[in-house]
């Protein structure tokens, strides 16, 4: 029991709108807020017929100027090659090939859910950069601009096997991965804002972020890497290059990782043997959209 400094240990205490009343309606009010921000803010991606939140004030302007700055602050602080060396043209050409592809990708994905294809990469100014690294990486920002480190290209190996790595980053711009994320950090600010707000202490607060995590952010960005692989595959297919090819590679980069990668449920990507399994199953459908675009010479050079 309380001590009451006026020694009335045994009345009940009103608490009014003081204390613990206050907080509630704190709570209360971050909780609203973060509905009405939560449903004002869903849209349907095109690629895959899901509602996902994206901050409607952000434009598409906003989204490929903040992709433009980012950009340059890499390309800044990083050492792209000669954009006229062999290296740097072979990958521009694998970039325009799937680039050209995207639109019908788009059309053909959103049919298959009953959606129209929104085109938001319409006004995309594409851009890409080899930059001279030990990484093993590539990666596309809002805007469309790119770049592919050279240390991916002997495991890749080849052609098609840079134009999954590249239809993958491809498709995280394409379906606005990265707004998707922005908003998604908005709700968690607001999150933690109510917890502290809620007079919860540092270290309870940073235990339920951690759960959180572990239970819905880092499954989440995996979702998204896999979203990123199943459309990046058919990319890759429409533009004729082989996406079988996508197994061995990701047999590669797991073996580049072993023993140092996270496990799967602590990580923000799916682990190497869930990607080829999910890379497997995609198959049958990454090649008929390679037959469709590419014809049966496509098909049989794929399957030979």
């Amino acid at each position: 029991m309380r001590q009451d400094p006026f020694g009335n240990q045994g009345a009940p205490r009103r608490r009014g709108l003081g204390g613990g009343g206050l907080r509630i309606w704190v709570l209360v009010a971050f909780a609203a807020y973060a509905a009405y921000y939560y449903f004002s803010n869903r849209t349907v991606d095109p690629y895959t017929g899901e509602q996902v939140m994206i901050d409607k004030n952000l434009s598409a302007a906003d989204e490929n100027a903040l992709g433009l700055q980012a950009y340059q602050e890499i390309l800044s602080q990083e050492r792209p090659v000669d954009p006229n060396s062999e290296v740097a043209r072979q990958i521009r050409s694998i970039a325009e090939r799937l680039i050209a592809r995207v639109d019908e990708v788009e059309a053909d994905l959103a049919a298959e859910k009953g959606l129209q294809a929104q085109n938001f990469a319409a006004n995309f100014e594409w851009q890409v950069n080899v930059i001279q690294s030990d990484q093993a990486n590539a990666f596309a920002l809002p805007g469309g601009k790119m770049a592919v480190y050279t240390g991916l290209v002997p495991v890749a190996r080849n052609q098609d096997g840079m134009a999954v790595v590249m239809g993958h980053e491809i498709a995280h711009a394409l379906m606005r991965h990265g707004a998707q994320r922005m908003a998604r950090g908005k709700l968690e600010q607001i999150g933690q804002m109510a917890g502290a707000a809620s007079g919860m202490d540092a270290g309870t607060l940073q235990t339920v972020m951690s759960a959180y995590g572990v239970t819905s952010a880092l499954p989440y960005a995996r979702a998204h890497e896999s979203q990123a692989d199943e459309v990046g595959l058919m990319l890759a297919a429409a533009a004729c290059f082989d996406p079988a090819e996508a197994v061995p590679l990701w047999e590669r980069m797991g073996q580049m990782s072993a023993g140092q990668s996270p496990p799967e449920f602590a990580s923000t990507h799916p682990s190497a043997e869930t990607r080829i399994q999910h890379l497997q199953a995609l198959q049958p459908k990454a090649l008929a959209f390679r037959q469709k675009y590419c014809g049966q010479a496509g098909t049989a050079a794929a399957n030979g």
